[in-house]
């Protein structure tokens, strides 16, 4: 086999790494990538099987002071309730890894739960950092937004007020709520991104 000119290889293994980035954005207004997730219970959620609701997805790791700022206080919690009450997907998803701050065995996040009163829809183990990878998560928490025809509509902070202070919740702008508030008026989401703000996600090899 004739080998090809070393810039010509540099330059098709530059294009398969663009190409390889490309795969992995995910963009606000772009199709949420699909995926299957398997939760605390055993039981396996597929995001297309959910197409025609909304669905959040809220990265977590309940050693992470930004993430306690929020259940803590009960926010996350009523957040939950209050969204899932009107048809909402509520995913949690914990990408740490095992031995890492926020790694949860299925037993133990359900206690979890059980003792915080947390209420999503479920709560997804993603220990291999697989599910998080493919969104590019990079705080806890680390919120989106996808719309019923499978469309992401927000990504970022849960509101605009990047720290661990609890007490700065009742003052806070929550981008989450705002977000589902108007695209389920029809209206456009008026923030669709902003810059997620926690602990970084505390994935395998990190």
């Amino acid at each position: 086999m004739r080998h090809l000119p070393s810039l010509t290889k540099a330059a098709i293994l530059c294009t398969i790494a663009a190409l390889s980035l490309t795969a992995w954005a995910v963009r606000v207004g772009d199709s949420a990538p699909d995926f299957t997730g398997t939760d605390s219970n055993g039981q396996s959620h597929k995001l297309s099987e959910y197409r025609g609701k909304y669905v959040v997805l809220e990265w977590t790791n309940n050693g992470c002071p930004y993430t306690r700022k929020h259940y803590t206080s009960g926010n996350m919690q009523s957040l939950q309730k209050e969204w899932t009450a009107k048809g909402v997907v509520w995913l949690t998803v914990l990408s740490s890894a095992p031995g890492a701050q926020g790694y949860m065995t299925a037993s133990a996040e359900n206690a979890y739960i059980q003792q915080v009163h947390a209420s999503p829809t479920a709560a997804l183990l993603d220990p291999t950092g697989a599910l998080g990878h493919e969104y590019e998560a990079k705080t806890t928490p680390d919120m989106y937004v996808i719309d019923p025809s499978g469309k992401l509509i927000y990504s970022g902070a849960i509101d605009d007020h990047p720290n661990d202070d609890p007490s700065d919740i009742p003052h806070s702008k929550n981008y989450v709520s705002e977000a589902l508030t108007e695209a389920m008026a029809g209206q456009q989401v008026a923030v669709a991104y902003t810059r997620p703000y926690g602990c970084s996600v505390k994935y395998q090899g990190d």
